[in-house]
């Protein structure tokens, strides 16, 4: 479609489409022509520059609809407030707006439509839309192809809002024309009409949406709290809480080599697995290493812990470090059957130092000697040791708990068994106390901290989502006369 300026005789060949067109502004003089030439009442028009990224001409797709950019208009208030509308037309005559102020977009549509208007909002096809401002504005400038007279005399708006949707009704003079709107994002009129760069975004647009869904991520959150209650429910009630291994090792039975445990069964949700192991150290320690094997999957979970305890008279006190209980968890642990690999040592060593010393054939008992010269007497059977730092009150003993002849002869055997011993063992009565350790493993109640925390979160990123929705609205609300949110 050809329009030739009649000042310039330029020919402002731009739109591809087909329309009447009662007045043009000259692309090369900024001339406003009318269809009967040269209109005397205007003056030449400045050309809108600052943020503009859609010239006339300009073709794109829209919701699958092809538009031509036909004219931009560029509207002032006060004297440095200023947003760009452009108006587009498909094949089919029809028109829509873009109106972009501080990079935030609105796509609106011309209509006829029923406005219900009450004190501080106006009601649309039952759709309550709350009165934002009235703005007085005029053309700062302006281009393009224009279906009625560009009206460059003072123009009021008067804006109602409904979330990301917008009802606009333009004054001027004692003609009406209304408007519906929506948000439209930058990246769709980006991509629809290829355009490499387009406005920042300052503040909040009167449409602009919130970051997210908030009514819907609110009800995402509760179905997601539900499942998780129901999944808690179901764990606690499917769990049988009790202690599921215990057994006392001697040191000496996995000395240089690792003993197998019995098994035991774990049934239910998976949940943390606390191991109590227990030594009767006293001024020194012993380690306990563990292998939690899952009988079906031969997956291993390793553990090692110190067991210490030390404790003293210094500068007239006593003192006292550690302890001969030592806790830990092995979490997470689902349901099945289960045994222990136990490694285990302790200060000194494992080996029983009773094993190498003297034994009667027919006695249940052992007798050996520190480089003191005291010995000591082990009982096989309730592992009770007795201290004797007299030698014949040995001796008498001896003879007493094997039934032997109380004999010179017997008696010197024996004197010679005791006086050859070999004073090889650096022991004292304590050293008993801590021949073996105990391992206690307890599947723990089903913990609700873990449920309690999540719980917690999203209730926590509820209330957030709500505060910063109430916030995000007021920002949006701040330049409006009516505003919902209270200022203070």
């Amino acid at each position: 479609m050809d329009h030739i300026c009649p000042i310039c005789k330029t020919n402002n060949n731009q739109v591809a489409i087909d329309f009447v067109i009662k007045e043009f502004i000259c692309s090369h003089c900024k001339n406003l022509i009318s269809s009967e030439g040269i209109s005397v009442k205007k003056k030449k028009v400045k050309e809108p520059v600052e943020n503009v990224v859609l010239e006339v001409g300009r073709k794109g797709i829209l919701y699958g609809t092809e538009y031509w950019v036909i004219n931009i208009v560029i509207k002032k208030y006060g004297s440095d407030t200023f947003w760009r509308e452009y108006t587009l037309k498909d094949r089919a005559g029809n028109n829509i707006y873009l109106s972009e102020s501080d990079g935030h977009w609105v796509f609106l549509r011309q209509g006829n439509f029923k406005l219900t208007e009450y004190q501080y909002y106006v009601e649309v096809d039952g759709k309550n839309y709350r009165w934002y401002e009235t703005t007085p504005c005029t053309v700062h400038s302006a281009s393009g192809f224009f279906e009625d007279n560009l009206p460059f005399g003072l123009t009021t708006y008067k804006e109602y809002v409904n979330g990301t949707e917008m009802v606009s009704c333009e004054q001027y003079g004692n003609e009406f024309q209304f408007f519906k709107g929506n948000h439209i994002s930058k990246s769709v009129i980006k991509k629809a009409f290829e355009i490499t760069g387009m406005p920042f975004y300052t503040g909040i647009g009167i449409v602009q949406p919130f970051y997210y869904n908030v009514k819907q991520c609110i009800n995402i959150m509760a179905i997601t709290a539900l499942l998780i209650c129901l999944l808690q429910l179901y764990t606690v009630t499917s769990r049988t809480n009790q202690t599921v291994f215990e057994q006392t090792i001697a040191f000496e039975d996995v000395n240089d080599k690792e003993l197998v445990s019995k098994s035991f069964a774990l049934s239910g949700g998976s949940a943390p697995l606390k191991v109590n192991l227990f030594s009767d150290v006293d001024n020194s320690w012993a380690n306990v290493g563990l292998g939690l094997v899952n009988e079906k999957t031969n997956e291993v979970i390793y553990a090692t812990k110190d067991i210490e305890r030390y404790s003293g008279f210094e500068d007239g006190e006593s003192w006292s470090e550690g302890s001969q209980n030592e806790n830990f968890n092995m979490c997470g642990i689902p349901q099945g059957t289960y045994h222990f690999i136990v490694s285990a040592e302790k200060e000194g060593g494992g080996k029983n130092p009773f094993q190498s010393g003297y034994r009667p054939e027919n006695g249940d008992f052992s007798v050996i000697q520190n480089t003191t010269g005291t010995f000591f007497l082990k009982n096989d059977k309730d592992k009770s040791v007795e201290t004797f730092t007299d030698k014949e009150s040995l001796k008498n003993e001896i003879i007493s708990r094997t039934g032997l002849q109380n004999t010179v002869k017997e008696m010197n055997k024996i004197d010679s068994i005791l006086v050859n011993m070999p004073p090889n063992y650096d022991y004292t009565a304590n050293g008993e106390k801590n021949l073996s350790v105990n391992i206690k493993a307890t599947w723990l109640p089903v913990s609700f901290w873990n449920f309690g925390i999540v719980i917690f979160i999203l209730a926590l990123f509820t209330v957030a989502s709500y505060i910063a929705k109430r916030i995000f609205e007021g920002s949006k609300w701040y330049n409006s006369s009516n505003s919902p949110y209270s200022t203070n």
